[in-house]
């Protein structure tokens, strides 16, 4: 049995879809459902159980588990509340890693770009992580496991996965934690003008911010690639597609897609955010293509074309 929590999310949910389409249901969701809509993106998924994340240490006590996918964290990054960030980032994912290295279990989870911060360190994963500086609660408390990881984590089979901007079909529950390309293309949608905004680094132009744009099923191949490797060394590795594209770029694209003019509006950033943004993110993935995953990654357009069919009603991946 394969444990994925945060199941009901934008990643949990569409790895478990491409488990499930590897002919893999002996799975046990794990969550925190709550008032929202986010137990729709469970609808349709092949589980064997379901169990909330405040419960899940009696169901492993049980056995069978065979591998876990850690996907379950507070990600919002404009979220302030960093002692509860910390209990479900930091605290929970020890506690997890633990239990899998003392039962011979796989461990699986989820990094993120954000720990590096405004990127004067670069994109590598063999940087100094010391020497760079997270940018609010939630980049920190991913800073911090995986450093806990680099130094703990010599015993047993474990990857950490820094995935950079995921985006694709099925982020309508994600809300303020949605990807620019889903937001871009609610705009668009709705209005016919892409906000974005303001600059307030003199290095970048208006919506020339520069991001990694991963597609969602390209990180859930990856993720099935080490679930399934005879052998998953320790350590952590970039998920991203490796090449940095701008926000007016992903604004030109989804204006195009939906058959309408680009029209895109520069709004101010709030100030509590101004020190906080990341400017540019790019992901190295030597590491990853070192370990012979050789499958091309979806390109910003496709991608794009595959979000504005599903947002119409259709998706032929």
């Amino acid at each position: 049995m394969i444990v994925v929590t945060g199941a009901s999310g934008f990643i949990g949910s569409n790895i478990i879809r491409v488990l499930n389409s590897h002919g893999n249901l002996d799975i046990l969701a794990c969550d925190s459902l709550d008032a929202t809509d986010r137990w729709e993106n469970l609808q349709g998924l092949g589980i064997a159980d379901y169990i909330d994340k405040d419960n899940l240490w009696n169901a492993l006590d049980k056995g069978r588990i065979s591998q876990v996918v850690h996907m379950g964290a507070r990600a919002d990054t404009t979220d302030r509340d960093a002692r509860a960030i910390m209990e479900d980032n930091f605290d929970y994912s020890k506690r997890l890693w633990l239990w899998c290295r003392d039962h011979d279990v796989r461990f699986v989870y989820a990094s993120s770009a954000a720990v590096y911060g405004d990127g004067s360190a670069g994109f590598r994963e063999d940087a100094d992580i010391s020497a760079t500086k997270p940018l609010n609660p939630y980049a920190y408390s991913k800073w911090l496991f995986d450093r806990w990881m680099a130094q703990a984590g010599h015993d047993g089979e474990w990857v950490g996965l820094r995935f950079f901007n995921v985006y694709g079909p099925g982020e309508l529950q994600k809300g303020q934690t949605a990807s620019m390309v889903h937001k871009l293309i609610q705009q668009v949608q709705e209005t016919g003008v892409a906000r974005l905004f303001k600059s307030y680094d003199t290095r970048y132009a208006d919506g020339e911010t520069r991001r990694d744009f991963v597609f969602v099923d390209d990180v859930c191949d990856i993720v099935r690639f080490f679930l399934e490797k005879e052998h998953a060394m320790p350590g952590i590795f970039n998920v991203g597609s490796g090449q940095s594209r701008t926000l007016n770029e992903v604004a030109r694209l989804v204006s195009s897609e939906l058959g309408v003019p680009p029209v895109i509006e520069y709004t101010d950033m709030p100030e509590r955010l101004r020190s906080r943004y990341q400017y540019h993110t790019e992901a190295n993935l030597g590491r990853l293509r070192q370990l012979q995953y050789t499958r091309e990654l979806r390109s910003l357009e496709a991608g794009v074309r595959l979000c504005v069919a599903s947002a119409s009603g259709s998706r032929d991946v």
